[in-house]
């Protein structure tokens, strides 16, 4: 029973799986916050059959619909 409650203990276990789950949740919520906002931006793709596989200016081809 000497380390049962300490930080290498039972105790330290508890504080680690509420921390991991205060970040689990922290990362969900702002993951379907950006994706909430994402999905109302909408892009319209032009000329798709002259887009470049690997391409460092793939980002021209996409355009906001407005």
């Amino acid at each position: 029973m000497n380390g049962l409650f300490g930080l290498n203990g039972l105790l330290g276990f508890l504080l680690s799986v509420v921390l991991l789950l205060i970040v689990v949740v922290v990362l969900g919520y702002y993951a379907i916050k950006i994706q909430h906002a994402e999905s109302l931006n909408a892009y319209k793709i032009e000329n798709s059959t002259n887009i470049p596989m690997n391409s460092a200016d793939i980002n021209q081809y996409y355009k906001v619909a407005q």
